[in-house]
């Protein structure tokens, strides 16, 4: 039971990390100044989706490709 709890906390830690990892990266290429100041709540609405689109995408990449290595070991047992 204790390795499920610490793969759902790798799981959420990992998913907030990338998700605000790609927040940032995304605020660092200043897009909004090319957005009309009437269009600027959405802008940021757009940026917080898409951000958390692609943090998502590679938190799963992440993960699964921990979860295949572990699995590996499986691979030369007799």
């Amino acid at each position: 039971m204790n390795y499920y709890g610490l793969t759902a906390l790798l799981n959420i830690v990992c998913n907030f990390g990338f998700v605000f990892l790609a927040f940032y990266c995304i605020q660092t290429l200043r897009l909004d100044r090319y957005i009309s100041s009437q269009k600027q709540g959405t802008f940021k609405l757009l940026i917080v989706m898409a951000s958390i689109a692609i943090g998502y995408m590679c938190s799963s990449f992440f993960l699964d490709f921990i979860n295949n290595v572990r699995n590996l070991s499986y691979l030369f047992q007799k």
